[in-house]
């Protein structure tokens, strides 16, 4: 196996790194997503970055294969992208951009799927049989790996587990539906929550990460945001053991590196909720690698089979 450049797409951010075989992250690299309604604004933040992992890294790099992780929904096939969280992309065709732009072979899959294959690979999933990852930020993401191999699905979104729907009558969701569980796990999500309970009024600028701060200070509506969160989000994760019989889930995220304050919350929910025996042996553990899990996962598309553009459906 050979190092492979990765690149992790997020609806906050954007990270390119190089990779070695056994998932060590080097030159990395990292940019807010550009707000903006310009997609090639956010494609060109993606090829910079991944051309001064290239300059640094130096002729480790320079041939190296690039995988990469985007938000979704997406087209693998394809090799398109529509994030919902990134409206300037829709339909966008970011491998065949990049294949050309950065002259190597590429490989894509959502930003949940690589996570959940980085933890596999080299973080708190090692050894699973059954793994959901999932990925709790400015969306609500994940992505399964069952008996050592990632399942995409057939159209390649398999583990959007953010668009479970806990209330059908809930507040409206972006992806068009109502009730689902981003509206209440994510970041953006749970401070729209927070305001509406008058928390932080007149301070635009308050965010997730000030949410969190209060609420391990025990302030009574951020405290209740986080066990909203936590309560949706248990729902959601055994909603989906009790259907594919997993052995182990694996939480991180910007919202996940909140620490205790949601998961605390989120373990007395999981096991409250849980009724069946063989949902109750179901772990719950933290991402291991953090903000790298993804990284790694996309470098690993590069050395196993995934569906890429052109193959049959």
């Amino acid at each position: 196996m050979t190092h492979a450049l990765a690149v992790d797409i997020g609806g906050t951010k954007i990270a390119a790194a190089l990779v070695d075989p056994r998932g060590v992250v080097s030159h990395r690299w990292t940019h807010p997503t550009p707000r903006t309604d310009d997609p090639e604004e956010v494609f060109r933040t993606v090829t910079r970055l991944a051309a001064r992992v290239v300059a640094t890294a130096g002729d480790i790099a320079r041939n190296a294969p690039l995988g990469v992780g985007s938000a979704g929904p997406l087209d693998p096939r394809a090799g398109t992208v529509s994030p919902v969280n990134i409206p300037a992309w829709r339909a966008f065709a970011l491998v065949d951009r990049l294949a050309e732009s950065l002259g190597r072979p590429v490989v894509l899959a959502g930003d949940g799927h690589c996570f959940a294959l980085g933890e596999h690979f080299a973080g708190a999933g090692a050894g699973s049989r059954a793994l959901l990852g999932v990925v709790v930020s400015t969306g609500v993401g994940g992505g399964l790996v069952l008996d050592g191999a990632p399942r995409f699905g057939p159209s390649g979104n398999s583990g959007h587990v953010g668009h479970m729907i806990v209330d059908p009558e809930g507040e409206p969701c972006v992806c068009g539906s109502r009730g689902c569980v981003e509206t209440y796990a994510s970041g953006p999500g749970m401070v729209r929550w927070a305001r509406g309970q008058g928390w932080r009024a007149g301070e635009p600028k308050a965010d997730a990460v000030v949410l969190a701060a209060d609420a391990r200070e025990g302030h009574t509506v951020a405290t209740a945001a986080f066990d909203r969160a936590a309560r949706a989000l248990a729902g959601a994760l055994l909603s989906t053991a009790a259907v594919v019989d997993l052995d182990l889930v694996v939480v991180g995220g910007g919202v996940a590196r909140s620490g205790d304050v949601l998961f605390v919350p989120l373990r007395t929910w999981f096991e409250r909720l849980a009724g069946l025996d063989f949902l109750r042996r179901v772990r719950l553990r933290p991402s291991a690698l953090g903000g790298d899990a993804g990284l790694v996962g996309a470098a690993a598309l590069t050395r196993r089979p995934v569906p890429t553009a052109g193959a049959a459906a």
